[in-house]
C-alpha cells in the first residue's frame, strides 16, 4: 500500500506556478520548487514526474485560473469588440497585483535554452493554439461582413498576439496598467472594422 500524500496537490501547483511565473523555466531550480511547494524532491517526482512535467500541469493551471479573459473575448459580438476585450483583458492580466507581473509563458520563454527546447515548443505551440482561436473567429467576421472583404484575419490574429506578448514584457518591467491601457487604444486604431 502507497504513503498517503500528505500535501494538498492544488496548493503546491499553485506555488510552483509562482515560482515559474517569477523566475522563468530555467530560472527555477528544483530546490525553488521544493522549498515554495513545502515538499521534498521524492514527492515531487512522485506526485508530479519531472520538472518539466510540473510545468505542463501549472501550465494548464495557469490558463485556467489566468486566461479565462481570452475565452470572454472570442465571444464578443464584433471582431473589434474581441479585439478589444483580448488587449484590455491581457492588460487586467499583467498587471494584476495578486500575481507577479508579466505573464508566465512569457516569463517562462523568455530565457530558454537548448536544454529546454522542449518546454519552448510547448509554449510557442500553447500560444498558437490561442492564435489559430483568434484567426478562426476573425475569418468568421469576414465571411458576415464584420471585417472589410480585404482583412487578413491570420495576420490580425498575429497582431493582436504581438500585442500581448509585449504588453506582458513592458508589465514585467514595471510599466503601469495606465500606460499599457492607453498604448492598447492607440493599437487599437490600426485593427479594421466592418461595414
Amino acid at each position: 500500500m502507497g504513503r498517503r500524500r500528505l500535501f494538498d496537490v492544488d496548493d503546491a501547483i499553485d506555488a510552483a506556478m509562482r515560482e515559474f511565473w517569477l523566475r522563468g523555466y530555467e530560472g527555477t531550480s528544483l530546490t525553488d520548487l521544493t522549498a515554495a511547494m513545502g515538499i521534498e524532491r521524492p514527492s515531487l517526482y512522485s506526485a508530479f514526474g519531472n520538472k518539466e512535467q510540473l510545468f505542463q500541469r501549472v501550465l494548464q493551471r495557469y490558463e485556467e485560473q489566468h486566461l479565462g479573459f481570452v475565452a470572454e473575448a472570442l465571444k464578443a459580438p464584433t471582431a473589434f469588440a474581441v479585439a478589444e476585450r483580448l488587449l484590455s483583458g491581457c492588460v487586467g492580466a499583467v498587471t494584476d497585483d495578486r500575481v507577479p507581473r508579466g505573464g508566465l509563458a512569457i516569463n517562462a520563454a523568455v530565457a530558454c535554452s537548448n536544454e529546454s527546447e522542449t518546454v519552448r515548443i510547448e509554449l510557442v505551440e500553447w500560444r498558437n493554439a490561442i492564435e489559430r482561436r483568434l484567426r478562426t473567429r476573425f475569418r468568421r467576421a469576414r465571411r458576415v461582413g464584420d471585417l472589410p472583404l480585404d482583412a487578413r484575419p491570420a495576420a490580425l490574429a498575429r497582431y493582436l498576439m504581438i500585442l500581448c506578448g509585449g504588453i506582458a514584457l513592458q508589465a514585467k518591467a514595471g510599466a503601469s496598467r495606465r500606460s499599457l491601457d492607453q498604448a492598447s487604444r492607440i493599437a487599437l486604431a490600426a485593427f479594421p472594422r466592418g461595414r
